[in-house]
């Protein structure tokens, strides 16, 4: 007998949905980081066009971008960006408050601008004077300043700093001209730094050393030095027993800083035409700090933006100060609204208070609150 077995023909397997693959994400994970590699650069592009714009601003500029009142005051916020990112690197980078920083901006303008009064020099050599005048005085006063740590580092720095603005004021020898200060020598400088229509060749000059200053904090900030800096801000005493010496790194950020202060101290120069003791005092250090703290300290955009704003805030702000709109409020309201430096104040603690952490943490904050919107 024989048994006939009966079989069914098998079922086609049916593939079970599968979460899709990350490879599809890929291109789009891609073109982000390629975003953020090349959106700065591409913002300096757009930096470097300002002026040949024509679009006007209204609140923020008084004429177009282009025109010479616009690009002198974008180029003294790209160069108090600049201030502020050097400064930063003590700051932020390696934990050292330092009240001194303004001296080192103050010895490239005054060192360059005697160099070519009294020398007779060309720029290019007044300038180096200047920088190198302000890279020594750093590495001077910082040997002796590091001899001490934490709030005794921070008042021999504002002793150095207010002995500097005495100094200059005083006018030693006649060569720092005291209160009024000292204007450039026309003859000395060169005929495309000269006159408002030659405005934009400052501008660049500006956004040059902008570049310049956040190319060598960042750089130094990813080199070996640049992590033993971040170990010093985190516990300078983990420094020591790893067998390192903080004090040899410490000077090193001093002197990098007051050398990128010092080439400030020169653009600034050229954008002013003179040298004036404001730049010495500690008003301006404290200034650097408000930037720094404004716009996040530790960060490597976080300074310039709080320099720019600050330094837009401090001129726009002074006009608002003078308007006939403030002049005609009660003077309850009239007579601290008339002074810059409260409105200064004021959004200075609007921003702290609403922002920990600084400008710079603006995108973080606000990722959350776009995700719950989304969702």
């Amino acid at each position: 007998m024989s048994t006939v077995t009966s079989s069914t023909p098998p079922t086609p397997a049916v593939p079970s949905p599968s979460p899709p693959s990350s490879a599809t994400g890929a291109p789009a994970r891609t073109a982000r980081i390629a975003l953020l590699r090349w959106w700065p650069l591409a913002l300096f592009g757009v930096l470097a066009v300002l002026p040949y714009g024509t679009v006007r601003v209204p609140g923020l500029l008084d004429g177009p971008v282009g025109s010479p009142g616009s690009l002198q005051l974008l180029a003294l916020c790209l160069v108090f960006g600049g201030l502020a990112t050097s400064y930063d690197l003590l700051l932020g980078r390696t934990g050292l408050l330092s009240f001194g920083h303004a001296l080192y901006f103050a010895a490239g303008l005054y060192f360059t601008d005697l160099a070519m009064l009294e020398w007779r020099l060309p720029l290019a050599s007044a300038a180096l004077v200047g920088i190198g005048g302000a890279a020594v005085l750093s590495v001077l006063l910082g040997a002796v300043s590091l001899r001490v740590t934490g709030i005794g580092f921070a008042m021999v720095t504002l002793a150095f700093a207010q002995a500097g603005a005495i100094l200059v004021q005083r006018n030693p020898g006649g060569v720092t001209g005291g209160e009024e200060g000292r204007a450039a020598p026309s003859d000395l400088l060169p005929g495309s730094l000269i006159g408002i229509e030659n405005t934009p060749n400052l501008y660049w000059i500006a956004l040059a050393y902008l570049a310049l200053t956040l190319a060598v904090v960042h750089w130094t900030s990813s080199s070996p030095t640049g992590r033993v800096w971040a170990g010093i801000r985190e516990n300078e005493r983990r420094v020591e027993v790893l067998g390192l010496r903080p004090y040899g790194f410490k000077l090193v950020a001093l002197a990098v800083a007051g050398t990128l202060a010092g080439v400030g101290g020169v653009v600034y120069l050229l954008l002013t035409g003179g040298a004036t003791p404001q730049a010495a005092g500690s008003d301006t250090t404290l200034s650097l700090l408000v930037m720094v703290v404004l716009g996040g300290s530790g960060t490597r955009w976080g300074p310039v933006l709080g320099g720019v704003l600050y330094t837009w805030a401090a001129h726009r702000l002074g006009d608002l100060a003078n308007s006939s709109a403030i002049a005609d409020l009660p003077g309850v309201l009239r007579v601290p609204l008339s002074q810059p430096l409260f409105l200064l104040g004021s959004l200075f603690v609007g921003v702290v208070y609403l922002l920990p952490g600084g400008l710079a943490k603006l995108s973080s904050r606000w990722r959350p609150i776009r995700g719950g919107l989304t969702a």
